[in-house]
């Protein structure tokens, strides 16, 4: 059993499991509480920026949909005229000095694939760094007039105007209890002090569903789009793949939702899961040299330079209905002082 399997057994299963852990989560709850304590009162310091910050992140380890929750936003207060500085730790890169601009030709291997995937999406301004209030600052440089945080929930040294978790509803919180016994960063009463949440679906309604008394909450559907050949740029509908032998791979917190995806539209394939912000070897790829793979966006960016022709990734779009979109939008754009309510989804 791999480690990704066993961490999923353990968190997602039987608590029973994980009571070894137990002693261990108490003192990284503990070192949490701490922490925020000390900020509480002063002693560690926020640091605010000249322009609103929208925190998006989650309470749990891997994949729960929040860069493409992180990414919509950012393009919907983009089209209402706003600049956009997106900032984020730059996971799966190797960068560690000062705040970085990023820009849509990096090397996702120094820059991360989820800070690639935002430049390359939209003109919006990105900025990779450990310390989010320094590349909160340099956005803002640059001309953005709103700072969106992509993670960050748990980064309490920058000041934030809104915080809104992710949520995946079909995995919940898990067995509810915090790292290592748990998938949880933070304890489950956290989600009751965020501002909003969004509830992330890919199929039918989620039995584990969490539900806060504070927070607004909407619900957002994630579900695959077109495929994008990842030399030529052609794009096909996953139709198109039915009843050809296929490989999928997916370097992605959760692969199995990738593959239930694309199962999901009747796809038979080979599946490939790795560790998240991982890229495959060019010199020992899991399938054949001339094989149709399907791949996540966040994988097609680090595989870019050494692409076959037969190298598809699959977009992930966020659907949410018009109505609560809209409404959602209008509370984001009112508590961050940006244009106010009654606003348009474009």
């Amino acid at each position: 059993m791999s480690a990704a399997a066993a961490l999923e057994r353990l968190w997602y299963g039987t608590r029973l499991l994980a009571w070894p852990l137990l002693p261990l989560a108490a003192v990284y709850a503990a070192v949490i509480a701490v922490r925020r304590g000390l900020y509480s009162v002063g002693l560690l310091r926020r640091r605010r920026v000249a322009a609103p910050v929208v925190v998006v992140g989650n309470l749990t380890v891997g994949g729960t949909g929040k860069t493409p929750v992180a990414a919509w936003l950012a393009r919907e207060i983009g089209r209402r005229g706003h600049r956009v500085g997106v900032v984020l730790r730059g996971y799966g890169g190797n960068w560690s000095g000062a705040p970085r601009v990023v820009e849509a030709g990096d090397d996702p291997a120094v820059v991360g694939d989820e800070a690639l995937l935002h430049a390359r999406r939209a003109p919006h301004v990105v900025v990779i760094g450990a310390d989010r209030a320094g590349a909160a600052a340099i956005a803002i440089g640059r001309g953005a007039d709103v700072v969106i945080c992509d993670d960050g929930l748990q980064h309490l040294a920058l000041e934030r105007d809104l915080e809104i978790a992710v949520v995946d509803a079909d995995r919940g919180f898990g067995n509810g209890w915090v790292l290592p016994a748990g998938p949880l960063r933070e304890p489950a009463s956290r989600i009751e002090r965020v501002d909003a949440m969004v509830l992330t679906r890919r199929g039918g309604p989620g039995a584990r569903a969490p539900k806060p008394r504070g927070p607004w909450t909407v619900e957002a559907r994630l579900v695959p789009g077109a495929a994008v050949n990842l030399l030529s740029g052609e794009r096909r509908d996953l139709d198109a793949f039915r009843g050809r032998p296929l490989h999928a791979l997916a370097a992605i917190g959760h692969p199995a939702q990738f593959f239930a995806a694309l199962a999901a539209r009747g796809l038979e394939f080979e599946a490939h899961a790795l560790p998240d912000h991982s890229a495959p070897d060019p010199q020992a790829l899991p399938f054949p040299p001339d094989a149709t793979v399907l791949m996540t966006e966040k994988d097609a960016v680090k595989c870019a330079g050494y692409a076959r022709s037969g190298w598809w990734y699959v977009e992930l779009e966020v659907e949410l209905e018009r109505e609560p979109a809209r409404d959602f939008l209008a509370m984001v754009l009112e508590r961050t002082g940006l244009t106010g309510a009654g606003v348009k989804l474009g």
